[in-house]
């Protein structure tokens, strides 16, 4: 075996050992993954502010960070906390009438039943979802325990990310086995992709409860308020969006006598909010970066499944990023073939010309 087999051997060796202990630590510390990828989200949005404190106006590393954690903590996260705390509220009402909820469900279905011989709600759907709301509490109080974990691990994390930025970054750059465009690309992308999806998917879904909003007042819903919240959450959701709200009040109302108004929800809300989702879509994707719808939706589907909330905003990343190591890969390492491929043939063809001119 020569001696770069020898060396080459011993770096496959040493990456196989990386990749052990990576996968072993990762899996280990999976749980507190969606905590992470939170702290990565403030810092992209959070980093320029950071610079310009420290370098700029001169502060002190640890006073500039402390800042913008206070200020991501009022204009984020305390909004969010208030609305899930109602969101909260309200289910745990639900679950203590649950009883009033199945009485009214079931004399909503024999209406319905009465007036269309369509019969939604059998004996059998009515114990599943008995058994479902039952078990909604103990999960719901599960999942807020979850996040709270996340967001203490998250600040935890943001912290040292904001006082050692340049350190980290360099490090990156250094140690990121790419040639520097292709770090400029990889960062880029991953910058363009947070903002996108951490700004545009909530400011969007924001807009639709707002518009959602504008209707339910007009046409008499019951607490606008607490369904408004209720529309903004769900717009965040792929495909199906905020329609998982009005549809099934539309048809709610239609089947308790009140037709005019349930057909103007559902009027309103794919003539009116539905419309919303594609103009402000266009708009802001100007604004924020341009993302394929596709990309957006199949991200979503896979980054919820796996980092829950917060894969809104990752999910569309990972297939984004996926996209762009290829390109990078192409960049990388197929170009340097082709043009050694191209010198080969160069240098061939000189070889060539100079044995024809020789004869």
């Amino acid at each position: 075996m020569s001696y770069l087999d020898n060396e080459r051997l011993k770096q496959i060796v040493f990456l196989l050992i990386i990749a052990f202990l990576g996968i072993l630590l990762f899996k280990e510390l999976y749980a507190f993954f969606p905590g992470f990828l939170g702290a990565v989200t403030l810092y992209i949005i959070s980093r320029k502010v950071m610079f310009r404190l420290v370098e700029v106006r001169k502060w002190r590393r640890s006073l500039a960070a402390a800042i913008i954690m206070v200020l991501s903590f009022l204009i984020i996260l305390l909004p969010v906390s208030m609305l899930v705390n109602m969101l909260t509220s309200k289910v745990g009402y639900a679950i203590s009438h649950s009883g009033e909820l199945l009485d009214g469900l079931k004399a909503l279905n024999a209406r319905l039943h009465a007036n269309s011989g369509i019969d939604l709600l059998t004996g059998e759907r009515l114990q599943k979802l008995q058994d479902y709301i039952t078990n909604v509490l103990p999960g719901f109080l599960g999942a807020t325990f979850n996040t709270l974990t996340a967001v203490a691990i998250m600040y935890f994390i943001l912290y040292f990310m904001l006082v050692n930025a340049r350190e980290m970054e360099e490090a990156l750059y250094e140690y990121i086995p790419l040639k520097d465009e292709n770090v400029e690309l990889l960062g880029q992308e991953v910058k363009n992709m947070v903002i996108s999806n951490a700004i545009g998917i909530p400011a969007i879904a924001l807009i639709q409860g707002i518009v959602s909003l504008i209707g339910y007042l007009i046409f008499g819903v019951p607490e606008p308020v607490f369904w408004f919240v209720v529309t903004s959450f769900t717009a965040m959701l792929p495909v199906i969006g905020a329609a998982a709200v009005y549809v099934p009040m539309g048809v709610f109302l239609i089947a308790a006598g009140q037709t005019w108004q349930g057909i103007a929800i559902l009027v309103y809300g794919f003539g009116v909010v539905g419309t919303s989702d594609n103009l402000f879509r266009m708009l802001l994707a100007k604004k924020i970066g341009d993302v394929h719808p596709l990309v957006t939706i199949l991200g979503v589907i896979i980054g919820v499944s796996l980092f829950g909330f917060i894969g809104l905003i990752f999910g569309p990343l990972l297939i984004s990023l996926f996209i762009v190591l290829i390109r990078i890969y192409s960049n990388e390492y197929l170009v340097k073939k082709r043009e050694v491929k191209v010198v080969k043939t160069h240098h061939g063809k000189e070889g060539k010309a100079k044995q024809v001119g020789k004869d």
